[in-house]
């Protein structure tokens, strides 16, 4: 059976190009970057290169750059450094941010004390700015607003910029879950005053288990995991040295290719979304991932007009790969924080959300087979798109 991968924004299959710098790299630089000798120097010389092209491309400094396992570990060194060691009482956050976030967030509430405010979207998925505000300046407690730049389930964008700039009139520090919009997007934290953000480089075509954390300098953060003085002494023990030149390689291709491959996605995406309204009698698409320019355009959340909580197990013996919501939520028996924020009730009890993600490699061949196994699972509900007159 063709197997078709419709769920990107879980993950990215490696590039061949990535494969193949990393498996150089484990052949011939496996000496350890604190080592004083040659072989151990030429690694720390690798993970020193590609720390400073990520910092090209975020247009910051090499030391604000620190490498980590992942979006995951990144975003749990913000949050919890920043309760204890920058002294911060109070974070304002969202229902809709990912749960390594969320989780976080209530962990600090749980073990520190820390006071817990949400932002609550609106029906949209979007975040009203001016109430922001309001909560920002209706404490004296030192604060952390942590908001999520492009949702995971649904690719709403986040105005991280004046989000940023609020925080810092303020005097409040912003941290941003920047995982899903790392390396697909242009992004310049000298004019983004963002004090913390995450990536993780399996999101765009890189390895899992390596990604990093922006830390602005003189921020004092420090960090968690203690044992050398590796990356800054922010994140001790032994560099993932492959999997950090597979980070940069991917980013580096990513750049390189930024406007060619958004295009193509951006193409595949419409292609997708009115496939669906042709073919399907009442879909309809959450938040704002439907729309080109307020969605992350790697992201369609499609909500289909039947209730069927096995469809992604019937798409996937179709040989279809996808997700119902974000990956972490996947086969839970409820639906997720951000459906639950977003539909209402009878949206909730009738319909089923299908994440549909994609990649430069997603062909429209690969849609169409999409589409007639969701007309077929559709028929079986007698909402097919039929040409006889609607009710």
């Amino acid at each position: 059976m063709e197997r078709i991968y419709l769920d990107n924004a879980a993950t990215t299959p490696l590039s061949e190009e990535v494969i193949d710098a990393m498996v150089e790299v484990m052949k011939t630089n496996y000496g350890n970057p604190s080592s004083t000798h040659s072989l151990g120097q030429d690694a720390k010389v690798l993970i020193e290169n590609v720390r400073r092209q990520v910092a090209d491309y975020l247009h910051v400094s090499p030391a604000e750059i620190i490498f980590t396992s992942c979006g995951t570990e990144s975003n749990n060194m913000i949050i919890k450094s920043c309760v204890d060691h920058l002294g911060v009482e109070r974070i304002i956050t969202s229902p809709m941010e990912h749960k390594c976030v969320a989780e976080t967030v209530l962990d600090m509430k749980k073990r520190r004390g820390v006071e817990v405010v949400y932002l609550r979207p609106d029906k949209k998925g979007d975040f009203d700015l001016v109430k922001l505000e309001e909560l920002i300046k209706s404490s004296d407690k030192k604060t952390l607003v942590t908001l999520i730049h492009a949702n995971n389930e649904i690719g709403n964008l986040l105005d991280i910029k004046k989000v940023a700039e609020m925080c810092k009139l303020n005097d409040v520090l912003f941290h941003s879950d920047t995982v899903q919009s790392m390396a697909h997007m242009e992004m310049d934290f000298s004019q983004i005053p963002v004090d913390f953000a995450s990536c993780s480089a399996h999101k765009f075509h890189g390895p899992k288990g390596s990604g990093f954390a922006f830390v602005r300098k003189a921020s004092g953060l420090k960090g968690i995991i203690t044992g050398g003085p590796q990356e800054r002494s922010l994140r001790a023990g032994t560099e993932n040295v492959c999997g950090i030149v597979g980070l940069g390689k991917a980013l580096e291709l990513s750049l390189d290719h930024m406007e060619q491959y958004a295009s193509h996605m951006k193409e595949i995406k419409n292609y997708t979304r009115d496939r669906l309204l042709a073919e399907i009698d009442g879909v309809k698409f959450n938040g704002r991932s439907a729309e080109e320019n307020t969605s992350l355009y790697t992201v369609l959340s499609v909500l289909l007009p039947f209730k069927d909580p096995m469809i992604g197990l019937k798409l996937d013996m179709k040989g279809i790969a996808i997700s119902q919501g974000s990956a972490c939520s996947s086969g839970a028996s409820k639906p997720s924080m951000v459906m639950m924020m977003i539909l209402d009730e009878e949206e909730m009890e009738d319909c089923t959300p299908l994440r549909v993600s994609f990649s430069h490699l997603t062909t429209k061949e690969e849609i169409d087979s999409l589409i007639d196994a969701l007309k077929e699972i559709a028929a079986s509900f007698n909402i097919e798109k039929t040409n006889v007159q609607h009710r």
